[in-house]
C-alpha cells in the first residue's frame, strides 16, 4: 500500500485494516506527538489550564501538526470502513452526537462485520471488483 493508497483510501476495507494500517498507527503518532509536546514542556497532561496560553487548547505544536496531518487518513478510512457495512459517510456525523457519537462510531468501524456481498460501494475487501463491459 502506497502513501498516496494510506492517505485517502477508496471503496471498502475490513476490521483487519482499519485497526492495523489506520486506528493503531494514527493513536500511535498522536501518542508521540503528546509525549514529545509534554517534553517540551506544553501543557498535553495538565488537568489545568491557563486560558492565556493557546496551546493549552490544542496539546502543543506537534500535536496540532500530527492531528492536521492526519486527519483525512482518519476520515477516509472511517468512511470505506462505513462504506464495508454498508453505510454512507453521512455517518461520520454521529461524531457531533456528544460521547455516544464516537461510541457508535467506534463500534462500527472497530467491532463490527462487514456485508459479505457486494453492496454499493463495491465488492468484499479482497475480492475483485466486477468490471462492466
Amino acid at each position: 500500500m502506497g502513501l498516496g493508497e494510506w492517505y485517502v483510501r477508496r471503496g471498502r476495507i475490513d476490521r483487519t485494516t482499519w485497526w492495523l494500517h489506520y486506528a493503531l498507527p494514527l493513536a500511535g503518532l498522536g501518542l508521540l506527538a503528546n509525549v514529545a509536546d509534554a517534553s517540551l514542556g506544553y501543557p498535553v497532561f495538565s488537568t489545568t489550564v491557563d486560558s492565556g496560553d493557546p496551546w493549552a487548547y490544542v496539546g502543543g505544536p506537534l500535536t496540532a501538526l500530527v492531528s492536521l496531518l492526519t486527519i483525512v487518513p482518519s476520515v477516509s478510512s472511517s468512511v470505506t470502513r462505513l462504506h464495508d457495512r454498508g453505510h454512507s459517510a453521512w455517518w461520520l456525523l454521529w461524531a457531533l452526537v456528544p460521547l455516544v457519537g464516537w461510541l457508535v462510531l467506534f463500534v462500527q468501524n472497530g467491532f463490527l462485520a462487514g456485508h459479505p456481498v457486494p453492496n454499493r460501494y463495491g465488492s468484499p475487501p479482497g475480492q475483485p471488483t466486477p468490471q462492466p463491459w
